[in-house]
């Protein structure tokens, strides 16, 4: 799962790196490759991981700590970022999420709906869908607000996700689904180098159809086909990625840090002048952008600079860790001073305790 996860996460930099490339050379054709399928299996996985939502007060209190003030937080330090270096002119301030932050707000929405959809069982499913297809009919400036077209477009690979059992994942680790994986993805691969002549990239990002120039039983074909080849792509992606355990697979646990800390990295890409750059140097910046987006990715993944960010992107759970390393060591002591060795269990107590 870690491999699956940090593969994803560098496929995101990458993806938001390409974009600053041209889009009519081959940039734009493995840009809509990437597009038709890694964002949906990010939400699967992060719907498979959500499957045991519960409104239980910890719970809760998790969403807050580990989304709502990571956003709120980040938010702000981005569009500081892009209003003071870039001199970009923002607007709508927290309630309509910047690059790349509508993610974190997403998760929110997708795990206050998982206890609502259990019980519909398979049902879930067709109302996620219905909900996907109904939200390219949002219109108006109020949809800016949390990008709820965009969370409403994804819902049912989350929901997908939330019924995904460990035995049924385990199932794609066989040799069979790898091979259908390869040859899925070699027809995505089809699929994306003439997206434009059945879908468009506009499609990628579940926007309301009134920006598709489509009619609108071709708008609401066209998404179908889109959620279809997503989902294909995920699994295809879930069959294929390695299993071996080693220094990527232990980088699969920042996966965060990387998505809240990358995009003050490709803004400074852009500020830097990468996008006038590529459009002269075409075949020569796919290369470089490639190299920079796996450099962002791996260099903010790396354990060192982990441990250095986690402190700005999970400020209650590094304080939490803190308490309970503390409330351990004073039992410690305590049992020393009583002249009992310390014991798993009296350790363990401690711990709770400190909760």
């Amino acid at each position: 799962m870690d491999n699956a996860k940090m593969g994803l996460i560098v496929l995101v930099v990458l993806g938001h790196t390409w974009a600053l490339l041209p889009s009519d050379g081959p940039a734009g054709h493995l840009y809509d490759f990437v597009y038709l399928w890694h964002m949906p299996a990010f939400v699967f996985l992060s719907g498979y991981l959500s499957r045991g939502f519960s409104y239980r007060p910890d719970r809760l209190w998790q969403l807050v700590t580990t989304l709502l003030v990571p956003y709120v937080l980040f938010e702000g330090a981005l569009a500081w970022f892009r209003l003071h270096v870039g001199g970009e002119r923002l607007e709508y301030l927290w309630t309509d999420p910047h690059f790349p932050m509508w993610y974190l707000l997403a998760l929110v929405v997708w795990r206050l709906a998982v206890p609502l959809l259990r019980p519909l069982g398979s049902g879930a499913v067709v109302l996620a869908l219905a909900i996907c297809l109904a939200s390219g009919f949002l219109d108006g400036e109020w949809t800016r607000w949390m990008d709820l077209p965009r969370i409403l477009g994804f819902l049912p690979f989350f929901v997908l996700g939330t019924m995904l059992t460990p035995e049924r994942m385990e199932w794609l680790r066989g040799r069979t689904p790898a091979l259908l994986g390869v040859a899925t993805f070699g027809l995505i691969g089809v699929l994306a180098v003439n997206l434009q002549h059945w879908a468009g990239t506009g499609y990628l990002y579940y926007r309301p159809f009134t920006l598709m120039d489509d009619t609108t039983a071709t708008a609401l074909v066209t998404r179908l086909l889109v959620v279809g080849v997503g989902l294909a792509g995920t699994f295809a992606w879930l069959a294929v990625v390695p299993r071996v355990g080693g220094w990527f697979t232990r980088m699969g646990a920042a996966t965060m840090i990387v998505y809240l800390f990358h995009g003050f990295a490709v803004k400074g890409l852009e500020y830097g002048g990468f996008r006038e750059w590529s459009a002269d140097h075409v075949g020569l910046s796919l290369v470089v952008g490639t190299t920079l987006g796996l450099a962002i990715a791996l260099g903010l993944a790396a354990p060192p600079v982990r441990r250095v960010l986690t402190h700005v992107a999970d400020p209650f759970g590094v304080a939490q860790r803190k308490v309970r390393e503390a409330v351990v060591l004073t039992a410690v002591v305590h049992e020393q001073e009583n002249g009992t060795a310390p014991t798993a269990e009296h350790a363990a107590e401690a711990v709770r305790a400190g909760r």
